[in-house]
C-alpha cells in the first residue's frame, strides 16, 4: 500500500513539474475534462478528412489512420514543447484545396500534393527556429489581436450553426434559417436542427449553473437524444444527404491500410515530373493559409485562456509554432494534408484547460480513436455544434476590450472580426485587418505606431490577393 501511494505521489509530482498545474491555476481533473471536450469537438475530422481526401484517389481507411496519427503527433508536440492546451489535426479548407484544386483542377497526383505539404512543413520549421513566425505574431497590435479573437468566436459559431443545420444555403441570401417543419426534410435536417437547439440550451444552462464539464455533457446529451430519435424513427438515415447512423457499429477496419499512404510523399514514380513554378505556387498557398490560420487560432485561444502577457505576446510562442510545423511535415509523411492548430481547442479552453496536460489527453484519444473509429466517427455534427456555438459566445466577450473611441484601432479590428465568418477564413480576416490597420493609420497621420513588420505583412497580403 505504501509503495503504491509513493508511486502515486511521484506521478503527481512529475505531472506538476512537467505541466505546472498550480502555476496555471488548474487541476488534473479540469485538464482531463478539457482534453476530452476538445477531442469531442474535433472528432468530426476523423470522418470528414477521409471523405474529402478520398476524392484525390487516396484510400479512405489509410487517411483516417493518418489523420488520427498526425493529430496525435502534433498535439503531443504542442503539449510537450509548449505546454499549451491546443490540439492539432489536418485542417479543413486546406484539405479541400489539396483534393479539389491541386489533385482535381490542376491534375497532380496526391503524392505530389503530399510532397508540397512536406516541404511547407520544413519551411515552417526553419521560420519557427529563426523567430520569423514569432516576430509576426508579436508585430500584430493588441487591439487587432482582440478583433481576431472575436472574429474566431464568430467563425466558430458560424461553423456550429452550419454543423447543427440551423443555418442552411440560400440562393438569394447565401444563408438562411432552416425550415424545421418541412415534410421532405424533417426527419433529417429538421430534427437535427431541433436537437442542436436543445443541446445548445442544455449547454448554456449547465454552464450558467457552473457544472463542470458542461460543454462535454451538452455534446453527450445531444448525441443520446439523437440515438433515441433514430430508434423511434424520428431521425432517419439518409447517407446520400449526409445523415448517417448515430449508433456505433463495428465494421471491418484494416489497420494495415496506413501502408497505402505512409511515405508516399517520397514516391518519385507516383509524383512524376515536377513543374517548379507550379510546385512553388502550390507550396506557398499551403504555407500562407496555414501560417495565418495558425497565428489567428493561437491568438484567439490564448486570449481566451488568458495566456497572453501585458504586451499581448504569447510566452513559448516559438515552441507552439515549432510543434505546428513538425506536425505538418509528419502528417505529410503519414499521408494527410496540412496539420494545423484547431480552433476547436477553444472548447477545451472554455472548460478550463490551461496546460499541455489537456493536449496530452486529446492526443491519446486521437491515438485510441484508430481502434475505436466507429464510435468517434458516429458523433454527429449536430451534437458537437452546440459546443461550437457556445464557445463562440465565450470568445466574442473579448469585444469589450476593443477601444471603440480610437477608430484607427477599432475599425481594423472590426473589419478583421467580421471578415472571418463572412469570408469563411481566419487568414482572410487577419489579412483584411492588417491591410486596413496600415492604410488607416498611415493616412490618418499615425504612422509612428505602425511597426516595420506590419508594413511588410500588409504588402505581402496585397501581393497574395494579386498573385495567389
Amino acid at each position: 500500500m505504501y509503495a503504491v501511494t509513493k508511486r502515486k505521489r511521484k506521478g503527481i509530482i512529475m505531472v506538476e513539474k512537467l505541466f505546472k498545474l498550480k502555476e496555471n491555476n488548474t487541476t488534473v481533473k479540469t485538464e482531463v475534462i478539457a482534453g476530452i471536450t476538445t477531442f469531442m469537438t474535433m472528432a468530426y475530422i476523423l470522418a470528414v478528412n477521409p471523405s474529402i481526401l478520398s476524392a484525390s484517389g487516396m484510400d479512405s481507411q489509410a487517411v483516417l489512420m493518418a489523420t488520427a496519427l498526425a493529430a496525435f503527433v502534433g498535439t503531443m508536440c504542442m503539449a510537450l514543447l509548449a505546454n499549451y492546451p491546443f490540439a492539432l489535426a489536418p485542417g479543413l479548407g486546406l484539405n479541400a484545396y489539396f483534393a479539389y484544386t491541386v489533385c482535381g483542377v490542376m491534375g497532380y497526383s496526391w503524392q505530389f500534393a503530399l510532397l508540397a505539404v512536406f516541404v511547407e512543413g520544413l519551411v515552417f520549421i526553419v521560420l519557427s527556429l529563426t523567430n520569423v513566425r514569432e516576430a509576426i505574431f508579436n508585430a500584430i497590435p493588441m487591439t487587432l489581436k482582440k478583433g481576431v479573437s472575436v472574429g474566431i468566436g464568430l467563425f466558430v459559431a458560424f461553423i456550429g450553426l452550419q454543423g447543427g443545420h440551423l443555418v442552411v444555403n440560400s440562393d438569394s441570401t447565401l444563408v438562411t434559417v432552416v425550415s424545421y417543419a418541412a415534410p421532405e426534410t424533417f426527419h433529417t435536417i429538421g430534427i437535427s436542427a431541433i436537437l442542436c437547439v436543445i443541446g445548445l440550451l442544455a449547454t448554456a444552462i449547465l454552464y450558467t449553473k457552473r457544472v463542470k464539464g458542461s460543454i462535454l455533457i451538452g455534446i453527450l446529451i445531444t448525441w443520446v437524444l439523437g440515438i433515441i430519435c433514430q430508434l423511434t424513427g424520428v431521425y432517419v438515415i439518409d447517407a446520400e444527404a449526409g445523415f448517417y447512423s448515430l449508433i456505433p457499429s463495428w465494421s471491418s477496419f484494416n489497420l494495415g491500410a496506413i501502408g497505402e499512404t505512409f511515405g508516399q510523399c517520397f514516391n518519385t514514380k507516383a509524383i512524376g515530373s515536377i513543374k517548379i513554378v507550379d510546385f512553388i505556387v502550390i507550396m506557398c498557398s499551403f504555407l500562407f493559409v496555414d501560417m495565418f490560420d495558425t497565428l489567428g487560432t493561437l491568438i484567439g485561444c490564448a486570449d481566451k485562456a488568458k495566456l497572453l502577457d501585458e504586451d499581448g505576446q504569447l510566452p513559448n510562442i516559438k515552441q507552439a509554432l515549432l510543434a505546428d510545423a513538425i506536425a505538418t511535415s509528419a502528417g505529410a509523411v503519414l499521408g494527410t494534408s496540412t496539420t494545423t492548430t484547431f480552433v476547436e481547442s477553444s472548447a477545451g479552453v472554455a472548460e478550463g484547460g490551461r496546460t499541455g496536460l489537456s493536449s496530452v489527453v486529446t492526443g491519446f484519444l486521437f491515438l485510441v480513436s484508430i481502434f475505436l473509429a466507429p464510435i468517434f466517427t458516429t458523433i454527429p455534427g449536430f451534437a458537437t455544434a452546440p459546443a461550437l456555438i457556445f464557445v463562440g459566445f465565450l470568445m466574442v466577450s473579448a469585444v469589450v476590450d476593443i477601444d471603440f473611441n480610437d477608430l484607427t484601432e477599432a475599425v481594423p479590428a472590426y473589419l478583421a472580426l467580421i471578415a472571418m465568418p463572412l469570408m469563411y477564413s481566419i487568414s482572410e480576416g487577419i489579412a483584411v485587418g492588417c491591410i486596413s490597420y496600415v492604410v488607416i493609420n498611415l493616412v490618418c497621420g499615425k504612422a509612428k505606431k505602425i511597426t516595420p513588420l506590419m508594413y511588410i505583412l500588409a504588402v505581402l497580403f496585397v501581393l497574395k490577393y494579386v498573385f495567389l
